[in-house]
């Protein structure tokens, strides 16, 4: 499961126990087909969620089940250095170590070494030897033994984006306490900005999945 820079944090320092994720068409087309089957009832213009039915679409939620493990991905540095493959082409490779800096914890160390005695400058980071430099990784490029997040689900249920509550703002990591949000209404306007921020779409009001979780620690 990918988590942004402040969300990892979030994540990290127990403030996030939850993540809305956008339910999608595929799963809403399993839903349709459900309600062709008589199995479970349509998805409501209100949010409104038959009792009878929240357990059937729960069943489909993509990430898991109460009980499941989820592990986290953030954006990171890996220390490495790029080679050529030649004579076969000119085509540079990336040869990556398990040397890693997690990119919420700050900008990784410079480090001088025998191709850059001085370090780099401009937002270049220098590696120690044997590496060369340190590169900036996407989320979605984490390997598994990299990712320090573990989370075991709780909860999984379908709501309306927009059906949050404060008590599930904070949640999301925003706040410790709903009393951080004065008046109220600024809880709503964080998450909206939040969620905005990932590219989604506040406005639009779409289901999403709830995932509440715990952290958990890896087994040795």
């Amino acid at each position: 499961m990918l988590f942004n820079g402040p969300m990892a944090s979030a994540v990290l320092d127990g403030r996030k126990t939850v993540t809305r994720r956008v339910v999608s068409a595929r799963s809403l087309k399993e839903i349709g087909y459900g309600v062709q089957l008589g199995e479970c009832h349509e998805l409501p213009a209100d949010g409104k969620v038959h009792p009878n039915s929240a357990g059937y679409y729960a069943d489909l939620c993509p990430y898991g089940q109460p009980g499941d493990l989820l592990w986290g991905r953030e954006s990171f540095w890996q220390a490495g250095e790029w080679t050529s493959s030649y004579p076969e082409g000119d085509c540079d490779k990336w040869n990556g170590s398990r040397r890693i800096h997690y990119r919420a914890d700050g900008e990784p160390p410079n480090e001088p070494n025998r191709h850059y005695p001085r370090g780099l400058r401009n937002g270049s980071y220098s590696a120690a030897d044997p590496d060369r430099i340190w590169r900036a990784r996407p989320s979605i490029h984490m390997p598994r033994w990299a990712s320090r997040i573990l989370l075991e689900i709780t909860e999984v249920r379908i709501e309306l984006l927009q059906h949050i509550t404060i008590s599930q703002i904070c949640k999301e990591g925003l706040a410790r306490s709903i009393y951080e949000f004065m008046p109220v209404t600024q809880a709503f306007d964080a998450f909206a900005e939040l969620w905005n921020s990932t590219g989604g779409d506040w406005n639009a009001n779409p289901w999403v999945w709830v995932v509440e979780f715990k952290r958990v620690e890896p087994c040795a």
